[in-house]
């Protein structure tokens, strides 16, 4: 498996009752904390509505993130474009790019939560097609093409170019996909990269393995061409030290999570409330078609496995940030996921564990080595009395190749 990159998904979803001041700065802390573990990139998103999902400008939160970071790409997630002027939104992106050293990614999608659609006016049966005029315009802008008239139903541009252009020379793109094929459909038309979200649901993870068909034939219906390094794919997680540690962390915000927000804000259709911390864990968490690992660093990387092969491959695994547990606990899950997931996955530690095999197993070309050392020691008379009267020699000396310089006295 090719190296797979990691990145971390912030929507966010806090549950309401902290300071939203101080959950900002959280939120800030932990994206300097993914970049000092050097994860590679960062996403957050745009909502307008519930409560608990707080960012209205994920263009403003990634600038601020920028100046507390130094290497990980920061990454729309997504700007809602039926709610934009394409023109202004390029000119942010480009704003972006320049205050974060080319570091952004312009992910887009068309807008998630129909209370933020009904706040402006928007009929949710052409967001899907906003976007896919939006994405059009601002990539004619953001590749500095000549000056162009565009009119619309719902924005008018007249010969428009932008001032300033991307610090990158080719800024990455991403469209937000869930279960539908529109996100990937549109991917495909436009040639840009995907960013699957519906992958956090069962029904999501059901309908991965046929998602990417449906980028690549939209891709070469439009004459253009996707790329599976391009496709990120979110996963829901929270490790420990051991199972029996994440489970007890993680159990009160993930019944907290679902009953509070799933069930009790979006009211989503067949869903029902958990009962008890426990059955939340058992019934969101456990067994073979959960959406949810919680557990250890190598259950994640069972998990990210398991992933890779039921998609048939991607590029980079998204982890969803949530407030199942105290910060503490949720910082200490990603710097697990650095330190044993990350070099795991990627092989970074194949080479030390081959070294250490061919040393257990080359025994004799070691032992030669404490042969060498034996007869040198026994050339000099004065180094072995020194090494006899002293009572603690052999227990100083507790390594596989250290000499038993009494036998060898014997000997003599």
């Amino acid at each position: 498996m090719s190296r797979l990159k990691f990145g971390a998904f912030l929507a966010p979803h806090h549950p309401i009752g902290e300071h939203p001041m101080l959950q900002f700065q959280r939120d800030l802390d932990l994206v300097e904390h993914l970049d000092r573990l050097g994860l590679d990139e960062f996403w957050c998103g745009e909502h307008h509505s519930t409560g608990w999902e707080i960012i209205a400008s994920p263009e403003m939160f990634l600038a601020a993130a920028g100046q507390r970071s130094h290497r990980i790409k920061l990454g729309t997630g997504v700007v809602s474009l039926p709610y934009h002027h394409p023109f202004n939104v390029a000119q942010r992106m480009v704003q972006l790019d320049h205050m974060t050293g080319g570091r952004a990614i312009f992910g887009s999608g068309p807008g998630a939560l129909p209370s933020d659609a009904h706040t402006l006016g928007i009929d949710p049966m052409v967001q899907r097609d906003r976007q896919d005029e939006a994405i059009g315009v601002i990539r004619k802008l953001l590749r500095g093409d000549a000056r162009f008239s565009h009119e619309s139903e719902w924005f008018t541009l007249k010969d428009a170019a932008l001032q300033l252009l991307p610090l990158q020379e080719d800024m990455p793109f991403a469209v937000a996909s869930m279960i539908s094929p529109s996100g990937m459909t549109l991917a495909g038309k436009h040639g840009t990269g995907v960013l699957s979200i519906g992958s956090t649901s069962t029904a999501g993870l059901q309908a991965l393995p046929t998602q990417w068909g449906f980028a690549e034939e939209a891709a070469a219906k439009s004459g253009n061409t996707v790329n599976r390094d391009d496709w990120r794919v979110v996963m829901n997680w929270h490790i420990a030290e051991s199972r029996e540690q994440a489970k007890e962390q993680a159990k009160h915000g993930l019944q907290r999570w679902h009953n509070e927000y799933t069930v009790g804000t979006l009211m989503r259709p067949n869903v029902e409330a958990f009962k008890s911390p426990d059955e939340a864990i058992e019934m969101m968490a456990e067994g073979d078609d959960s959406a949810v690992v919680i557990g250890t660093p190598d259950d994640l990387v069972n998990a990210v496995k398991k992933m890779v092969e039921v998609t048939g491959g991607f590029g980079t695994v998204i982890g969803f940030i949530h407030d199942w547990t105290t910060p503490k606990d949720n910082f200490n899950s990603w710097d697990m996921v650095a330190r044993y997931v990350v070099p795991e996955i990627n092989g970074y530690l194949k080479q030390y564990r081959e070294s250490q095999d061919y040393v257990v197993n080359h025994r004799e070309v070691f032992d030669r080595a404490g042969q060498a050392v034996v007869a040198k020691i026994m050339e000099n008379d004065d180094a072995v009395a020194a090494m006899q009267e002293q009572a603690n020699a052999q227990s100083a000396m507790q390594s596989h190749n250290a000499p038993d310089l009494e036998a060898e006295a014997r000997k003599r």
